[in-house]
């Protein structure tokens, strides 16, 4: 067989648009980010090890908008890989394959993982006191 004579493998050009797909794809990317987040957790811990100068730059860039913002994009990675693993738990046990209760799960993952992430957040702000 020529290379001309194979098949092209499939894309997402031939694929119908799954809610399930976006949450395998969202998964990886909560992936990605909790890493990236354990590299500015590594920057502070370093930085606590270090001193106070080199504390108190984390400390400010953590405390900026940008700063905050990471730390929340990350919260919320957290809240979306935890809850998406406990869904693949229940499918390594042979439940919810189904389709729509795969697409029920997810919608449910998504919607745990944004609330958990504003909760968590209005606790610790609330804590703060401000």
């Amino acid at each position: 067989m020529s290379t001309d004579e194979r098949p092209l493998s499939p894309h997402l050009q031939v694929y119908k648009f799954e809610w399930t797909m976006a949450y395998s794809i969202t998964h990886r990317i909560a992936g990605v980010g909790l890493s990236v987040g354990a590299l500015l957790f590594v920057w502070w811990l370093l930085a606590l090890a270090t001193g106070p100068d080199a504390f108190a730059t984390v400390q400010g860039f953590i405390g900026s908008w940008f700063g905050r913002l990471l730390l929340f994009g990350w919260t919320w990675a957290l809240f979306y890989h935890l809850a998406n693993g406990i869904r693949h738990m229940l499918w390594d046990v042979g439940l919810g394959f189904e389709l729509k209760t795969a697409a029920t799960t997810g919608h449910i993952v998504a919607t745990s993982s944004v609330v958990l992430t504003l909760l968590a957040w209005i606790i610790g702000y609330g804590f703060m006191g401000g």
